[in-house]
């Protein structure tokens, strides 16, 4: 009960919640401060190791950077210091470490920053690692996708808020556990990783589609509520926050819409990806059916008195180019010829 007790005097402590103590509240939180300079040093120094060999681009360089610096700002300004007072807002902290920080660091490539930040005699071995059968359970999709959905409802729908408001250590455990299983739920759907997992597009939009199911679970769950599910946590309310059974059915009701829309707009910034990339839209139904697609092509534009094409320069054609239109069309004609 000591760590409970500690928790509560520094939630009781804190003044009431406005957008002037939203931006002047701040805890310096050093181990997560040191955190964040070893991960984004780390991943600078191995961003220079690479140099102009790198593949990374900047901007993904930058979309890294963010990551780790919203990663700080979230335990350390008042997101984190109010997520014992309120229960909202602790609902804030959660899709913010397990949604939006994961997906920014993501899209950094840090694995492909690891991977060339190694001589390149050395890279193969590293990038074997990465596809090692342990490593490839750990960051299939399917795997990301039952972590993401454990640590949702297993944290909301259990006593384990009631356990960590009692235990200090388990805030920071809380903390950790939600951004490793955004990292690894997100790591196949928005990373191009050096990573045996690689699910079509159409796969990856559909994995989240069903990740909305745990979010929208747990937000009916707590807004429709009619008693407090934690009542060891919501003891520590100041008087002046929310009567804790509003306060629930408030982070609730952000879990449902916040999180559902956080999951949408993922899934509309990946397609958005893919219509504008060539080699993205060739995998949106997965490689074996897209070769299909790209025979039959292969096939058709032979059949039109074109010059034989090579199995590499086959392997180039984009099957939505206006070239494959066109064989198309000249398919269609020939079909018309036929049955004249």
């Amino acid at each position: 009960m000591d760590g409970m007790a500690g928790m509560g005097d520094g939630a009781g402590a804190l003044p009431p919640l406005d957008w002037g103590t939203f931006f002047s509240t701040w805890e310096l939180k050093p181990v997560w401060l040191a955190v964040a300079v070893v991960l984004l040093g780390g991943y600078l120094a191995g961003r220079v190791a690479a140099g102009p060999r790198s593949t990374v681009r900047r901007w993904r360089v930058v979309t890294f950077g963010l990551g780790v610096v919203l990663l700080w700002v979230c335990v350390a300004s008042a997101i984190g210091t109010y997520a014992m007072s309120l229960f909202w807002m602790h609902m804030v902290l959660h899709l913010s470490l397990i949604m939006v920080v994961p997906a920014l660091l993501v899209l950094g490539h840090p694995l492909t920053v690891l991977v060339e930040a190694f001589p390149a005699d050395r890279q193969p071995r590293v990038r074997a690692a990465l596809r090692s059968w342990p490593v490839s359970v750990l960051t299939h999709q399917t795997t990301g996708l039952l972590l993401y959905a454990v640590v949702i409802i297993g944290t909301h729908l259990t006593g384990f808020m009631d356990q960590m408001a009692q235990h200090a250590w388990l805030m920071t455990g809380e903390q950790v556990l939600y951004v490793g299983a955004g990292y690894l739920f997100l790591l196949p759907l928005l990373g191009e990783e050096p990573i045996r997992a690689n699910p079509s597009y159409l796969l990856r939009v559909m994995i989240l589609v069903v990740a909305m199911i745990p979010d929208t679970v747990v937000g009916i769950v707590l807004l429709q509520t009619d008693h407090v599910p934690f009542p060891v946590m919501m003891s520590m309310h100041p008087a002046w926050a929310p009567d804790p059974l509003t306060d629930t059915q408030t982070a609730g009701a952000l879990m449902w819409a916040a999180g559902d829309g956080l999951m949408m707009a993922i899934g509309i910034g990946l397609w958005i990806s893919v219509l504008s990339s060539p080699s993205r839209r060739s995998r949106v139904v997965g490689t074996w059916l897209e070769g299909v697609r790209r025979a039959t092509l292969v096939e058709h534009v032979e059949q039109s008195g074109a010059q034989p094409l090579s199995r590499e320069d086959a392997d180039l054609i984009d099957a939505d180019s206006d070239e494959a239109l066109d064989a198309y069309n000249r398919m269609l004609a020939r079909l018309r010829d036929q049955e004249a």
